[in-house]
């Protein structure tokens, strides 16, 4: 399963993993609407979605459920918006915006990898595993 890693120590803030990201999902070059985020923390800088699955067994009616190749999804159609996975997640990984109804999140696209100018972030895989491990 692939997933967004980091290394917070390469991160010069330049923001651009924000700035493809929300253009990417959502047309506009806003970072609040980015699934990515950079921080002001010193040992947590790059936020995003390590695809653990927490928010799976947080979501009340289910529209969050893990694809084929292990990619923690939210169907739009099915979230009501009440934003638990937002509040549960141990990663403050998943998003919201006053513009949308129901949240958001990474989905290791890799654009904001290819963005990335120091290599601070990346596509990982982890095996079966440890994502049985995360989930536990």
């Amino acid at each position: 399963m692939k997933y967004l890693a980091r290394k917070d120590s390469l991160c010069i803030k330049c923001h651009q993993c924000e700035e493809i990201c929300s253009k990417a999902f959502f047309k506009t070059d806003n970072v609040e609407k980015s699934c990515i985020r950079i921080t002001e923390e010193i040992d947590k800088v790059i936020v995003a979605c390590n695809q653990c699955g927490i928010c799976i067994d947080i979501c009340p009616v289910k529209a969050i459920t893990r694809d084929s190749k292990g990619i923690v999804r939210i169907n739009k159609k099915e979230c009501v918006g009440c934003f638990m996975c937002v509040g549960f997640c141990p990663e403050a990984a998943m998003r919201q915006h006053d513009d949308y109804i129901e949240p958001f999140k990474c989905i290791a696209c890799g654009l904001c990898a290819k963005q990335c100018p120091t290599e601070a972030i990346y596509i990982e895989e982890k095996a079966k595993e440890q994502v049985a491990a995360i989930s536990d």
